[in-house]
């Protein structure tokens, strides 16, 4: 089997449930769990936005044209707080409405410490799932992606908004605060004019991984070191795929990679 690499999909169940594929074949991968998988790349790279073969991937995926001019690789992807959707500005404004101009949440997400984020309210489940989150919950909800930017920036001289992917990988133990607790200890450190966002919700959402057993180390592995990658898939977290109880793939940092399959 030939295919695109993309972002896994995913969905929120008493075991969260995994496919690999393209737009047309996906593959559960809950059930091999405990298979010998085999990815071969083939040395073809795709830009995911103008679909042009390409040498090398920009930001997960995109040629180096599309990555500086198309409005899903805006700076506003990582620096939601410069997102201007709201004045009516940005690299599309058609995009931008649809995207950046919808409610967003700004949430704590809890692997071994806790990490602030935000997300387009529509993705939440998504966006926990992807970041490998054990546990998380609502902070706010806000009508755009440039007030979550706001509230998140005020937010970090409390937490980091990056998640320490080898600590998660590992599920490492989290010896912290409890997340409602720590809601409402964070309202109290916001500027005024924001805390009319912060929501009344205390649900914790939890999240359960198909991972046979975590392993006590990680390796990354790269299909442009190793073109070809075998081993036993022992685990599926975040974006990542657990091999032989040791090396982890990061799918989404491959997306546009075109691979043979095998299992």
């Amino acid at each position: 089997m030939e295919f695109l690499l993309q972002k896994m999909k995913s969905a929120q169940d008493e075991q969260v449930q995994y496919w690999l594929g393209d737009g047309t074949q996906q593959i559960n991968l809950n059930a091999l769990i405990g298979h010998t998988l085999t990815f071969e790349f083939t040395g073809a790279i795709f830009c995911q936005e103008c679909q042009k073969k390409i040498k090398k991937s920009f930001g997960e995926g995109f040629c180096f044209n599309c990555f500086s001019t198309a409005a899903a690789a805006s700076p506003c992807i990582l620096h939601p707080e410069l997102c201007q959707a709201h004045l009516g500005l940005g690299r599309d404004p058609i995009y931008e409405e649809k995207h950046h101009n919808q409610p967003h949440l700004v949430y704590l997400a809890q692997t071994d410490q806790l990490k602030v984020g935000i997300t387009r309210k529509t993705q939440m489940l998504t966006r926990w799932i992807d970041q490998g989150a054990a546990a998380a919950i609502i902070l706010a909800e806000v009508p755009n992606r440039y007030l979550a930017g706001v509230l998140e920036v005020a937010l970090k001289a409390q937490f980091s908004d990056k998640t320490n992917w080898q600590s998660m990988l590992k599920n490492l133990p989290y010896d912290g605060p409890e997340l409602s607790a720590q809601k409402w200890e964070l309202e109290e450190t916001l500027p005024a004019d924001l805390t009319q966002y912060w929501t009344d919700d205390e649900n914790i959402w939890e999240f359960n991984y198909p991972v046979a057993a975590y392993p006590t180390q990680v390796k990354s592995l790269s299909l442009d070191q190793q073109p070809r990658i075998t081993g036993q898939l022992t685990g599926i977290r975040g974006q990542y795929l657990y091999l032989d109880n040791l090396w982890v793939l990061n799918i989404r940092k491959h997306t546009g990679y075109q691979i043979k399959w095998d299992n």
